[in-house]
């Protein structure tokens, strides 16, 4: 195993991730929430299953590896990497749930110059989002991908049915870190430009029930002084439930609150 950093910590003001934002009134109530636990995590890495079997696999932005732990699962023969701009990566290395941990952008270019054309799979799970230029980020994605290499891409989804009726009360709405939320169709033809060819799409397995209750625990984090925040678990709990009993009709239509998107690297 093998780990790259930076020779300075980089500032904590600079990594969009949940942990870094957790100074933030609203979060530490509603974030677990929006969490993928181990079977949305196994759904994601079964979308690559009709792809070739991949020898390498990048995760980026991919904090303690939680993902590629559990991909292993699906793709045993697979060596997983690790991505992510917190030292949180080190930690996944440490816990063998990578090989490799990198700390850093890959828009870096001495992290692309160390990466380039390295990886059968580059994966990147709610991460476009919070990059400062989505373009930079997909290109240089491919220039860490082989020549017939996929990138895997998950991202909220701005025109799903609660972006529209919570307004700013939607999560993704919610600052700090969500840069650019990119409708579907936006995501594809920017992958077609930089010579991709989009593989597949779908909103189903993606969707994570979440909307209502996370909306709900926001409210209550600014109306309810933190002694009183357990009188809200009621109104929590009753949200979270619909949130459940709707997922199924919101999975399959394009109201699903997240997309993802398989794009091949093509041979130029």
């Amino acid at each position: 195993m093998t780990a790259t950093a930076p020779s300075e910590r980089p500032r904590a003001d600079c990594a969009f991730t949940p942990a870094g934002c957790r100074e933030h009134t609203y979060v530490p109530r509603h974030l677990g929430l929006t969490r993928r636990g181990p079977r949305r995590l196994r759904a994601a890495a079964r979308v690559a299953l009709p792809l070739p079997e991949p020898e390498s696999w990048l995760d980026v932005g991919t904090g303690y590896a939680r993902f590629p732990e559990t991909a292993k699962e699906v793709f045993p023969y697979t060596a997983f990497d690790g991505l992510d701009p917190t030292y949180r990566v080190l930690h996944g290395r440490v816990a063998e749930r990578v090989e490799e941990a990198h700390v850093g952008s890959l828009t870096d270019p001495r992290v692309t110059a160390r990466l380039r054309a390295r990886y059968d799979v580059v994966s990147m799970f709610r991460h476009l989002e919070h990059a400062p230029d989505p373009r930079e980020e997909l290109r240089a994605a491919l220039t860490v991908l082989r020549p017939g290499g996929h990138l895997l891409l998950e991202l909220p989804n701005p025109r799903c049915l609660f972006a529209g009726l919570l307004g700013r009360l939607w999560v993704p709405h919610s600052p700090p870190g969500h840069l650019h939320l990119l409708p579907m169709e936006t995501l594809c033809d920017e992958l077609r430009a930089q010579g991709c060819t989009i593989v597949a799409t779908g909103h189903r397995t993606a969707h994570i029930p979440y909307d209502l209750a996370a909306a709900t625990s926001l409210v209550l984090s600014y109306l309810l002084p933190g002694p009183l925040s357990p009188l809200g678990s009621p109104l929590v709990a009753a949200a979270w439930t619909l949130d459940h009993l709707l997922a199924p009709l919101l999975r399959a239509t394009r109201y699903s609150n997240a997309y993802r998107v398989i794009a091949r690297k093509e041979p130029t």
